[in-house]
């Protein structure tokens, strides 16, 4: 995008997260849902589609445009950003990078406008950080798919219009072979969205399970046709490569926003008499806090250069995730201690992000899975012993 555009469109996302949705996240954590006017304007700024490709509809952002646009979303509630999170990312990238340009003429526009919202249905019950190991399986019978298994924490899953189902279509293949992504609109008989989770933190993203009872779909709704067959597992480990640095920077989008809470509360409140922001020990804290930032910033840009490069998309991606998600969790914690007994009072916003926070270090791959893809990466074959 053109600099001066971009630079507006920054601005333009600046002022709404500040102005209209701060205001409401306490209503937000409270009610578990996103204001029907919230999730329209997101829709006019373009915010469904920010990282799907302008021949589509979208706005065509780079990872590192990407990456500067999820500081500025990250600021507030994460339910913002999973409302149209899963559009641009791991469901929309799907069809990006798998899809046939039947399937991307007739999905992508509607994705990237939000009148079609898209989900992505790969993690199972025994098959979240290592999903080779899925277990829904879909067989053809004469010209149609037919599916059965079950997904888990499926994000979006009870608004969804469109589901990205990932099933094991040659049982017989090693683990990362024979797994396939199939195109299932909502509302498909067999399909069944389960009533959606009671989750520690990030109210208003709503997850939940999704049931597949002998789910039928035509041949047609096989992501890249004949040439996706098999092809699913590593659409999935490419779309989740994207979503790492996605993610990365809306961490640090959040560190940010708990920085700030934190130096404003240290600025305010007295103790002993004196504003705690005099006491060495509460300055410690906000400078670990402003360092672990800064670097996460530094670390989500450079890993979202190289992503743009093609130079990068494993190591960069797992490091900016291990790293930003245990940052803004270490973030989280300070803000709390030099808040005290307020920090664990509901209604104050370092107790929400401390509960928002917790979840990052869990999806788009565990802090610990995230070791090991950098360690084996590194290692080769000696990480096989």
């Amino acid at each position: 995008m053109d600099a001066a555009d971009f630079s507006a469109v920054l601005s333009e996302v600046r002022r709404f997260v500040r102005e209209r949705v701060v205001p409401l996240e306490a209503e937000i954590d409270e009610k578990d849902e996103m204001p029907a006017e919230i999730r329209e304007a997101a829709k006019k700024m373009g915010l469904f589609g920010f990282a799907l490709p302008e021949e589509y509809g979208g706005l065509g952002l780079s990872m590192y445009e990407e990456a500067q646009l999820m500081f500025e979303l990250g600021y507030t509630t994460p339910a913002l950003r999973s409302m149209f999170g899963t559009n641009n990312g791991i469901a929309g990238h799907v069809l990006m990078v798998g899809g046939t340009e039947e399937q991307k003429a007739e999905w992508l526009p509607r994705i990237a406008s939000g009148d079609v919202l898209a989900s992505f249905a790969l993690t199972e019950a025994e098959a979240g950080s290592d999903p080779s190991t899925l277990t829904t399986r879909a067989h053809l019978d004469g010209d149609e798919w037919v599916i059965n298994g079950a997904k888990r924490y499926i994000t979006n899953a009870p608004l969804a219009d469109v589901f990205m189902v990932f099933a094991r279509t040659d049982p017989d293949a090693p683990r990362t072979r024979g797994i396939s992504t199939f195109l299932v609109p909502a509302g498909t008989p067999g399909l069944t969205v389960a009533p959606k989770d009671h989750k520690m933190g990030q109210f208003g993203a709503w997850t939940a399970d999704v049931y597949f009872d002998d789910v039928r779909v035509p041949a047609s709704a096989l992501v890249g046709g004949e040439a996706g067959l098999d092809r699913g597992f590593g659409t999935a480990m490419g779309c989740i490569a994207h979503g790492r640095v996605h993610i990365s920077s809306l961490c640090v989008g959040m560190a940010e926003r708990l920085v700030d809470e934190t130096v404003e509360y240290a600025r305010t409140r007295r103790q002993s008499g004196k504003l705690i922001g005099s006491f060495q020990l509460v300055q410690g804290l906000i400078a670990d806090s402003m360092t672990d930032y800064y670097a996460g910033r530094a670390t989500v840009l450079e890993a979202a250069r190289a992503f743009d490069a093609g130079t990068d998309t494993k190591i960069g991606p797992s490091c900016t995730k291990y790293f930003a998600s245990e940052m803004v969790w270490r973030v989280a914690d300070r803000a709390v201690q030099v808040h005290g007994g307020a920090g664990y009072m509901r209604g104050v916003a370092v107790e929400r992000f401390y509960r928002d926070a917790r979840l990052f270090r869990i999806y788009e791959g565990t802090s610990q899975i995230q070791q090991v893809i950098i360690a084996k990466a590194l290692l080769g074959e000696a990480a096989r012993g």
